[in-house]
């Protein structure tokens, strides 16, 4: 098993996460980039594996530093088209691989499993919104795509702006191949919606991470009907990058660095 070294591997990330100190005075690393990336992974296994399983990941890959936490809300969703549960199911064991492979690169450097709530966050985000006062994300397998349309896109982004941060030739490959899953995973999901004619629940879902992400127009909802926009990129055609900072902001709820949202208690490590 390989560990990452704690040595600068993102000679800007705190000052890419809005931090005052630097990376290298901080002593920010590779193992503190992907562990960064394995909380996020732990919050979509969560959520995909009780959606798709009616489980949660295996104790066994819970564990490491930092405070253990538990998991409120999820259930396996009552999916009515077979073709949705074979999705869910794959996606599920991708995230569920992901956070596997993640521990493995950092080995005993890798952090636990953060407190996460399924049922707050989306209640606040559904009034965030303005899509209603409660959002029940596991209720029918419509609530389960605009859920997976809260943290795909947001996925995607965290790991094309992680990808600067990576100094070693062979973990930036890893980092590129969990990019290109989550890539497709987004890209699926983001279809799927657009099928169902949830155009107008995706822009108030993409209007709220622009609105929580900062004063850049940077996200992209599924445009409408007449003229769909299933990959949402930049000028160039390149997709979108989020800071550490940006993502944390999403994923809080909360449009700064203080937890909250999925994460109530912050994520664990060093980058939070």
């Amino acid at each position: 098993m390989r560990t990452v070294g704690l040595g600068a591997a993102g000679a800007a990330v705190l000052s890419a996460t809005g931090g005052q100190a630097s990376a290298q005075s901080a002593g920010v690393g590779a193992a503190d980039v992907f562990n960064f990336a394995l909380n996020l992974e732990y919050l979509e296994a969560e959520f995909y594996l009780r959606a798709a399983f009616g489980r949660g990941l295996a104790d066994s890959d819970t564990t490491g530093n930092g405070t253990l936490g538990a998991v409120t809300g999820g259930r396996q969703v009552a999916f009515e088209t077979p073709l949705f549960q074979a999705y869910a199911n794959e996606i599920a064991d991708d995230e569920e691989k992901h956070v596997k492979f993640l521990r493995s690169i950092l080995g005993g450097a890798a952090v636990a499993r953060p407190t996460l709530n399924f049922v707050d966050s989306f209640n606040a985000l559904a009034r965030f919104s303005g899509l209603g006062d409660t959002f029940d994300a596991f209720a029918n397998e419509t609530n389960f795509l605009l859920a997976a349309f809260v943290f795909e896109d947001v996925g995607v982004t965290a790991y094309k702006g992680a990808a600067s941060l990576i100094r070693n030739n062979e973990f930036l490959e890893a980092t590129a191949g969990i990019l290109a899953v989550e890539a497709y995973h987004a890209g699926l999901v983001r279809t799927l919606l657009a099928g169902r004619g949830l155009f107008q629940q995706a822009q108030a879902i993409s209007d709220l991470r622009d609105f929580f992400d900062g004063p850049s127009d940077i996200d992209f909802g599924i445009g409408t009907a007449a003229n769909p926009d299933i990959v949402p990129t930049d000028a160039n055609s390149l997709a979108i990058s989020r800071t550490p900072a940006e993502v944390l902001a999403i994923v809080y709820a909360s449009g700064t660095s203080q937890p909250g949202g999925f994460f109530p208690n912050g994520l664990n490590g060093l980058v939070r």
